[in-house]
């Protein structure tokens, strides 16, 4: 006990009613005070102190894992890049009919102990360096969305100033790791030179690790060159500083736009999400465990090419899940075959010993309702209880990612800082002084007013800032307003006092005159590419 604790709770000893008479005084006001001191540093990695979630017993996961490996055996993986046919010859696989590798289990077991099993995000501010893998997880927001819901919740097509919005509430929102790269498509410029500028929106608006663009070889070079001048190429060369994401087409297929990229970070020692992109009913099989059987196969070739190209530089075990209405044929979220899918997949990564990435707060609905709480509220409580380390996709979500909501984005950052307080498990810390507290105040008294609970009164309990917990007659007074209003004067709020982190001048400076060439070089052509 403090001394400072110690000598209120003897005051309030010889004196009985004197904590409440603090607490009329000027408790209350004290805490909301604090509460009102908005603080905008961003949370470490969450460590993880609950148990998981483990559905498998140990000899189903070794069932999961001879399915998936007699697949890579029997029925093989198409590879449809020239470079990574060679590059697999080389390193002995099978080749059959052109392009499809047959992958024996004894050399993707070798290819992937390589793989290291955690490693550090570094951010261009130290203090936003990130341990990652094992117990770690970390936030990142959404990207890839076409559209938007703006500051007025009006569903259009976003700019480059749109995007600049997002990584800047990605950079005070504490639970944001990652400003990430195309949150949503700047449609004011051509295709073929975004990268480019979405890449300069990541490392400008915030000090956060961000995520890499691999809509083509040449353009995941561009944004390795451009991490170059932000850090350093010696230092790219022992630092993950970028995260790549490559999707697979399911099933069984990688094609030569993704490889080139993944090639592109490999080379450079940079991590990639290696993802194949599961519509579970339409490109695996209706049901739920050989799913994750060919997804395993899927993830497991492409993990293995990684480190065909460079032995040890890192990757995660990715996958972009969702199942398939049989009536409709359009992509769900929040099911409960989505959160068992994640519970396996979990077990899976920890079975190879890599890190793994998935999907998090997705949603359909077309607008911040209550299906779309309620789809994010069931992927969230999964993706925490299935050990996932990269949690992308974290705030935005909506419309199965044809949009991404403003209002959403912050509540879904409080839902995540409501998760990572949950995940951080029980503290004990102050368990003496809390029983010294009891003692102080005895029967029929309270707590608001004790020095105990002005110390710890914001750490004790989550307290949301944008749900509505008052009165009813108190909500009518204030308007009325649903969480959609007071999610939107949030992002207004935040916006207004968004402060832009320093970069230094000569490497600002070197970053535009490399974009300014690179546009000068690139055609300017128009096509649309996401990435999930």
């Amino acid at each position: 006990m403090t001394q400072e604790s110690s000598g209120s709770a003897g005051a309030s000893a010889r004196h009985p009613g004197l904590a409440e008479g603090r607490t009329r005084r000027g408790g209350r006001d004290a805490l909301r005070k604090k509460r009102a001191k908005r603080n905008t540093a961003m949370l470490p990695a969450l460590k993880r102190q609950l148990p998981l979630v483990e559905p498998m017993s140990q000899e189903q996961i070794e069932k999961i894992d001879d399915a998936s490996m007699a697949i890579l055996e029997d029925v093989g993986v198409v590879f449809r890049d020239d470079q990574a046919i060679a590059d697999w010859r080389a390193a002995g696989a099978d080749i059959r009919d052109g392009d499809r590798v047959h992958l024996d289990r004894g050399l993707v077991r070798e290819l992937i102990k390589t793989i290291p099993s955690s490693f550090t995000f570094h951010a261009r501010n130290p203090q936003n360096n990130l341990p990652f893998g094992g117990d770690y997880s970390m936030f990142v927001p959404m990207t890839g969305a076409p559209y938007l819901r703006d500051r007025q919740d009006k569903r259009r097509g976003p700019t480059l100033d749109d995007l600049a919005d997002f990584h800047k509430l990605s950079h005070v929102l504490p639970c944001i790791h990652s400003s990430a790269h195309h949150i949503v498509e700047p449609m004011d410029h051509v295709v073929s030179h975004r990268h480019l500028r979405i890449t300069y929106s990541s490392m400008k608006h915030s000090d956060k690790t961000f995520m890499g663009m691999t809509t083509s070889g040449r353009n995941a070079e561009d944004v390795l060159d451009m991490c170059a001048i932000l850090f350093g190429e010696e230092f790219l060369e022992e630092h993950a500083v970028v995260t790549g994401n490559c999707n697979g087409n399911s099933p069984l297929v990688w094609d030569e736009t993704m490889l080139c990229a993944m090639r592109a970070f490999n080379r450079r020692n940079q991590p990639v999400l290696c993802s194949p992109f599961v519509l579970g009913g339409a490109n695996t099989p209706a049901s739920t465990a050989p799913a994750v059987a060919q997804l395993n196969a899927e993830a497991l070739s492409a993990l293995a090419y990684t480190q065909v190209v460079r032995k040890g530089c890192p990757a995660i075990y990715g996958h972009y899940l969702s199942t398939v209405s049989m009536a409709s044929g359009a992509p769900m979220a929040g099911t409960p075959e989505i959160s068992l899918m994640n519970f396996m997949i979990g077990q899976l990564a920890r079975y190879y010993d890599v890190p793994w990435r998935t999907s998090n707060t997705l949603g359909g609905a077309k607008t911040l309702d209550a299906q779309a709480g309620y789809e994010s509220a069931s992927t969230l409580m999964a993706v925490m209880l299935s050990g996932a380390n990269y949690l992308w996709h974290s705030a935005g979500w909506n419309e199965a990612g044809m949009h991404c909501s403003m209002a959403k984005f912050v509540v879904d950052a409080e839902q995540c800082a409501m998760a990572y307080r949950m995940a951080e498990g029980i503290r004990w810390d102050d368990f003496d002084e809390g029983l010294a507290a009891v003692r102080d105040i005895g029967p029929g008294g309270h707590y608001l007013g004790h020095a105990h609970t002005l110390e710890k009164f914001q750490s004790a309990f989550f307290m949301p800032t944008l749900f509505d917990n008052n009165s009813i007659e108190q909500w009518i007074a204030d308007g009325s307003r649903e969480i959609t209003a007071r999610a939107l004067t949030e992002v207004g709020k935040l916006l207004d006092s968004y402060e832009e982190p320093t970069l230094d001048v000569s490497v600002d400076e070197a970053l535009r005159d490399y974009i300014a060439r690179r546009e000068r070089e690139i055609p300017a052509v128009d096509a649309l590419n996401t990435e999930h």
